[in-house]
């Protein structure tokens, strides 16, 4: 086969993305991409205010956009995420998942229903939205309307790594994201429709501009992080890009079920 043009297998203009989560720093990001590479966009998110922000600004790269303030809090709330997008643009291409929490412990200071809280956030709402998705997109397909769709979920490094510090409910949380990511691409891969996974390290964000600053607690920080970071640099957001890109255009259909670490080599050590 003759690739006459391989930029245009990163080529995502036209298609519609929902994006969960779009007013937190990793949705806003996704929101920021997409909206440059011309999507239609669903985005997600129960904080009104910051949402509108998003879609606001969003609106301003040329992009058509759609807000819903609503989390995807039960399955009820994931199918109706879906259906607006069918509804609004006519079917769905990519899903992102960026909606979720961590809630910091030591394991005997945590109480079950927080670890469970967590749990239910990051990984049983990413299950029913997957659900949601893939329902539409398979039906797409049957179609004959679209070839597939991308099913992209947040990760972490720490789905990978354990943590010293209170984060049993979080790096278990992203554990079982790994292993949900592995089997979706696994079942879903015969129907033409990808899913993957980001798992960033720390990046750029208004929850970590605090490691970021100069001054003795961040230097301190940073040094015993950037100690097992081969790039020697936190995170930013542009590094997520490419990456994001990546996973949700043509360029990445032989891939599925696949971890893809944004961590400038944190995880390789």
């Amino acid at each position: 086969m003759t690739i006459s043009n391989p930029a245009m297998m990163f080529d995502v203009s036209g298609q519609t993305a929902l994006i969960t989560g779009a007013s937190g720093a990793f949705g806003m990001v996704a929101a920021r991409i997409f909206a440059g590479a011309g999507c239609n966009l669903v985005l997600a998110a129960g904080n009104q205010t910051a949402l509108d922000e998003i879609a606001t600004e969003c609106r301003g790269m040329g992009a058509n956009v759609m807000p819903v303030n609503t989390r995807p809090s039960d399955e009820g709330a994931c199918n109706a995420l879906v259906a607006e997008a069918v509804k609004a643009y006519g079917g769905l291409d990519i899903l992102v998942v960026a909606s979720g929490m961590n809630k910091v412990a030591l394991i005997n200071d945590m109480a079950p229903e927080t670890f469970t809280s967590v749990m239910d956030s990051n990984v049983t709402q990413s299950w029913l939205l997957a659900r949601a998705a893939a329902g539409q997109m398979k039906a797409q397909v049957a179609a004959g309307t679209h070839s597939g769709g991308k099913i992209v979920l947040v990760s972490s490094a720490r789905g990978l790594l354990g943590h010293p510090a209170g984060y049993t409910a979080y790096c278990a949380s992203k554990a079982a994201t790994d292993g949900l990511v592995k089997a979706l691409g696994c079942e879903l891969g015969p129907t033409g429709i990808t899913v993957n996974a980001i798992a960033p390290t720390v990046f750029r964000s208004p929850l970590t501009a605090w490691m970021f600053e100069d001054n003795e607690k961040a230097n301190a920080v940073r040094a015993g992080f950037l100690a097992r970071v081969p790039k020697g640099r936190l995170g930013e957001p542009e590094d997520l890009a490419g990456p994001l890109l990546f996973l949700a255009s043509k360029a990445s259909d032989f891939y599925t079920g696949h971890i893809l670490y944004a961590d400038g080599g944190y995880t390789a050590g």
